[in-house]
C-alpha cells in the first residue's frame, strides 16, 4: 500500500475509535442520570410510604378532621399514579407538591394535640419524615448535576455530532413547582 492509502486507514481507525469513545461516554453519563433519577424516586417512595402510618398516628388523636386525612389519603394516591421518568418531571413534581400540602395540613392537625406531640410514635416518625425530606432535596441535587453533566456532554462539540446520529437528547432537571414561592394554604 502506498503512503496516502495508509495514511486514510490511520485516519479512518482514528475516527472510528473516537465515535466509540464519544458514543461509550455519552451512554455512561446517561446511566448515571437514570441513575440519580431512580434514587429520587427511591425517596419519594419513602416518604409515600411513611405518609400513612403518620396520618393514622394523628388520626387516632383527631377524630375529627376527616378532610385532613383524606386529602392526605388523595394526595398519597395520586402520587402512586405518576411514574417518574425524565419526560413527566412536571406531572410528578405536581403530584408531589399535592402530598406536600396535604402533608403540611396534617402537620397543622398535629400542632393543635399536645398529647399527640408527646406520643413517642409522632415523633419518631415527625424526625423520619424530616430526614426523608433532606435526603428527597439532596437526590434531587445530585440529579440536577448528573443531567448538567451529561446535557453539557451531548451539547458540546464534536460530541454533538455523535448526540445527533444516536438520538442522545437533552434531559430536563427538577425546578421548583410553579407557585412554590409562596407558602402553602394550611387553612384547615
Amino acid at each position: 500500500m502506498k503512503k496516502t492509502g495508509w495514511i486514510i486507514v490511520a485516519v479512518i481507525v482514528v475516527l472510528v475509535l473516537w465515535l466509540f469513545s464519544g458514543y461509550n461516554g455519552m451512554v455512561s453519563s446517561q446511566e448515571e442520570v437514570t441513575t440519580e433519577l431512580a434514587n429520587v424516586q427511591t425517596q419519594y417512595q419513602r416518604r409515600a410510604d411513611m405518609m400513612p402510618q403518620l396520618a393514622k398516628i394523628v388520626k387516632a388523636y383527631a377524630k375529627h378532621e376527616r378532610e385532613t386525612f383524606e386529602q392526605v389519603t388523595k394526595a398519597r394516591a395520586a402520587v402512586g399514579q405518576v411514574k417518574l421518568d425524565a419526560n413527566n418531571l412536571k406531572q410528578f413534581t405536581a403530584a408531589q407538591g399535592e402530598l406536600t400540602n396535604a402533608f403540611s395540613k396534617l402537620m397543622l392537625v398535629a400542632e393543635r394535640y399536645p398529647e399527640l406531640k408527646a406520643s413517642e410514635n409522632f415523633k419518631s416518625l415527625q424526625i423520619q419524615e424530616e430526614g426523608t425530606e433532606n435526603r428527597i432535596s439532596e437526590a434531587r441535587r445530585k440529579y440536577n448535576e448528573a443531567v448538567q453533566s451529561y446535557n453539557v456532554k451531548v451539547r458540546r462539540m464534536p460530541n454533538a455530532i455523535i448526540a445527533g446520529l444516536f438520538g442522545f437528547d437533552t434531559m430536563p432537571k427538577f425546578e421548583a413547582a410553579a407557585g412554590s414561592e409562596k407558602a402553602p394554604d394550611l387553612d384547615i
